[in-house]
């Protein structure tokens, strides 16, 4: 049966792999992945040989369609990202609605994400959130700014570790130092830290140390 699976993948710790991920892969045709190194290294820990193909940002919009016509012939695929839910601030999207369009099932298993740990670990209210994935980098970014500022829900952004001290310090500018926040680095990993405080805090701390691994920022919303 023609089907694209989407599998999340562990964000750090192998262990979140979930039974039935296990279990779609294996039985999968093919497996399209966002680095097909990083996903070889998870396959043969997982003891899966199947045939995996290259899929990213840089090549999708290429290689959609024959990838389309491969699921209609009876490939029964499964796509995953480096890590978590494909298609968030991942490759994803274009495929997931061209096998729409298709009217070719799309199954999307539950599993590993950064979102939800990091919200429901900053102690900000949860019952109401908008994620915002990464601030555009030069164009739109104040704009984008100005436009959370009376933000009432809390928001959650993605953010490198180079850039973290400036959109921090951008955050104080725009939402106020007083602001709580919360910065979650390297989740699930051996050296995950949860950093709690306002902003002006949460500055000077991530100022004061070398950081590395991937961030996720979650800010509370306007009163």
């Amino acid at each position: 049966m023609s089907k694209l699976y989407l599998v999340p993948t562990p964000i750090g710790n192998l262990g979140d792999i979930t039974l039935r991920a296990v279990e779609v892969l294996k039985n999968s045709d093919l497996i399209l992945a966002e680095d097909t190194r990083k996903t070889g290294f998870l396959m043969k820990k997982l003891g899966i040989g199947k045939p995996i193909r290259s899929h990213h940002k840089f090549n999708e919009h290429k290689s959609l369609l024959d990838i389309v016509e491969q699921i209609l012939s009876g490939t029964v695929t499964s796509l995953v990202s480096d890590a978590g839910t494909p298609g968030i601030s991942d490759p994803g999207y274009l495929l997931i609605r061209e096998c729409i369009n298709n009217n070719i099932p799309v199954e999307c298993l539950p599993g590993p994400t950064a979102i939800i740990p990091a919200l429901v670990a900053s102690g900000l209210p949860s019952d109401r959130f908008c994620f915002e994935g990464f601030l555009p980098l030069k164009k739109g970014r104040t704009k984008k700014f100005e436009e959370l500022k009376n933000e009432k829900r809390t928001m959650i952004f993605f953010e490198s570790p180079f850039r973290l001290v400036k959109t921090l310090k951008q955050f104080a500018e725009t939402f106020g130092t007083e602001r709580k926040c919360s910065v979650s680095r390297e989740l699930t990993k051996i050296h995950e830290e949860n950093k709690r405080g306002t902003l002006t805090e949460l500055i000077y701390h991530f100022s004061h140390k070398t950081v590395r691994g991937e961030i996720v920022i979650v800010v509370a919303g306007a009163q």
